[in-house]
């Protein structure tokens, strides 16, 4: 039953709710990379997360239908596994501030895709947006400010990759597995990327690491990247693809780089008045391509 006729206050709610979580994330992917390798933050993070929904899958195996498998795990690799691998090597390299601005990008690549694959209806104001979302990210690319990137640095289009495989997702939600239930879709997407990161998980030290004494501190902010950062927050957000539109959901990213930079800031971080011009332009960019989007519910989609 799609119980998306709710109050788009909670639509509201939960969008300010997933920004601060997954603002907090990159600094959370940094300081779990001092200890645990880009490919054990990447997979642990997804493997723990899946941990947590384990009952939840048990409990919700008759709520899927079988025909919605394929899409979940579309879902899967493109709103999880992959990008958490790219995130995490980017982490290695950029600081969370820049990779929460990068981030900023997800709306456009989701009006994109949408339009190009999904037969979304386009907009002037949407095409203006997306031309000034893209030179806002060539700012912060080409920037050369105390601790940002080199001129065409390759780990920021590790970012802008994952916006863009972000994109699919949302749409692939908001086209095929929107009817669903939000917490039993979230715990079947789990059980796609669990199995996967266990795999990849094995051929590392992981598990020796996460459980030895000396590791709690960085043991236990893997955990919440994974239970919050990856289980819950995308449960609240799939919930806001169900209250609104996918293009809704992804305009999380407005608020993302404030956190972000506000923990880049307080973890020493430098920013750049470079960074701060090109936020802006990116910011304004995706105001122009969710102007006439309003937080209505979407008709049952199959």
């Amino acid at each position: 039953m799609n119980d998306s006729s709710k109050s788009p206050a909670q639509a509201w709610i939960l969008l300010l709710l997933v920004a601060l979580t997954w603002g907090t994330s990159f600094i959370l992917i940094k300081k779990s990379l001092l200890t645990f390798s880009v490919t054990e933050v990447a997979a642990g993070r997804l493997f723990l997360a899946s941990l947590f929904f384990v009952p939840i899958m048990v409990a919700s195996r008759r709520q899927i239908p079988r025909d919605r498998f394929p899409y979940i795990l579309v879902s899967a690799l493109t709103g999880y596994i992959i990008p958490a691998f790219l995130f995490a090597l980017a982490g290695t390299k950029l600081n969370s501030s820049l990779s929460g601005m990068l981030n900023s990008l997800s709306p456009l690549c989701t009006l994109v895709i949408g339009v190009l694959f999904f037969a979304q209806p386009r907009r002037p104001l949407q095409i203006v947006g997306i031309l000034l979302g893209l030179l806002g990210s060539c700012f912060l690319i080409f920037s050369k400010g105390a601790g940002t990137l080199n001129v065409a640095d390759p780990y920021a289009f590790l970012i802008l990759t994952a916006t863009l495989l972000y994109g699919i997702n949302i749409n692939t939600i908001s086209k095929h597995l929107s009817h669903l239930p939000s917490l039993a879709m979230t715990a079947w997407t789990f059980a796609f990327t669990g199995p996967i990161s266990f795999i990849i998980l094995f051929t590392t030290d992981f598990f020796p690491k996460i459980t030895a004494v000396e590791n709690i501190q960085p043991s236990a902010t893997l955990l919440a990247l994974g239970v919050i950062g990856s289980g819950l927050a995308s449960v609240m957000f799939n919930r806001i693809v169900q209250l609104a539109s996918g293009l809704f959901a992804a305009s999380v990213t407005y608020l993302i780089p404030i956190v972000a930079i506000s923990w880049g800031i307080f973890d020493g971080e430098r920013i750049s008045f470079q960074q701060y011009v090109g936020m802006g332009i990116i910011l304004a960019g995706i105001y122009l391509v969710n102007r006439r989007e309003r937080v209505t519910p979407d008709p049952v989609k199959s």
